[in-house]
């Protein structure tokens, strides 16, 4: 496992809070969260639907702005970022896994994982995704296209998507949530064992205790606060 460069936190976040709609119509979502995530480490956001899981996983990793608050992702400030700037603030620092895979059903598992690289400049694209992909079990795949893929086959491209160009940090939302029991627990396997040879940071999103388990520390979410916080 690679050892983290810095003992700073991979994420920090104050008073995190995020307020849909406006006026009496306003619902507020996440309502002052403070979470620090340290590099390496395996953390499970838990928690019901509705309890501001996804919202908070979407702030942390720049796809939503946060309505206020303080929040440092991979030494970048995403505090005053537009929207434009988060998505070039998340480039080379943050990996995402989505529960519905979000291929592109045109390219294959090679281009699914090559192109953004290539898009980002990377001139080893091609050849980190060709790696990326065999050491996810899918090196005899490479010219498949989703639609020839399983579930789990198609989760596992996802997963060496969101890991072939090194981000020091990883969430996966509800990675198995459309995926069968046995598949699940084979992408869970995957996902964790990547994780441990890269030493990425990874947060995971779920409603599942038992996935929630196999991460070192599990904060539990409840009516957009954190609830609980444990350490394994």
């Amino acid at each position: 496992m690679t050892s983290p460069l810095s003992t700073s936190p991979v994420i920090s976040a104050r008073d995190l809070r995020l307020t849909l709609g406006e006026g009496e119509a306003a619902v507020e979502i996440l309502r002052g969260i403070d979470l620090d995530v340290a590099p390496g480490e395996t953390l499970a956001l838990l928690g019901p639907s509705g309890s501001g899981k996804s919202s908070l996983m979407s702030v942390l990793s720049g796809l939503e702005q946060a309505t206020s608050g303080q929040l440092t992702v991979a030494g970048k400030d995403f505090t005053t970022l537009s929207e434009d700037e988060l998505a070039l603030a998340r480039r080379g620092r943050i990996g995402i896994v989505l529960q519905a895979f979000h291929l592109l059903p045109t390219m294959n598992a090679l281009e699914n994982v090559a192109t953004p690289m290539e898009l980002a400049g990377d001139d080893a694209a091609w050849e980190k995704a060709e790696a990326e992909l065999t050491a996810v079990g899918l090196g005899h795949r490479l010219t498949h296209y989703p639609a020839q893929l399983s579930g789990g086959e198609q989760q596992r491209v996802a997963i060496a998507r969101a890991i072939a160009a090194r981000p020091p940090l990883i969430f996966a939302d509800e990675p198995t949530g459309n995926l069968d029991t046995a598949t699940g627990t084979s992408v869970e396997d995957v996902l964790f064992e990547r994780r441990a040879e890269t030493g990425a940071t990874l947060v995971v999103i779920t409603h599942d205790p038992k996935l929630a388990e196999r991460c070192s520390r599990v904060v539990t979410l409840a009516d957009g606060l954190i609830a609980s916080d444990t350490s394994a």
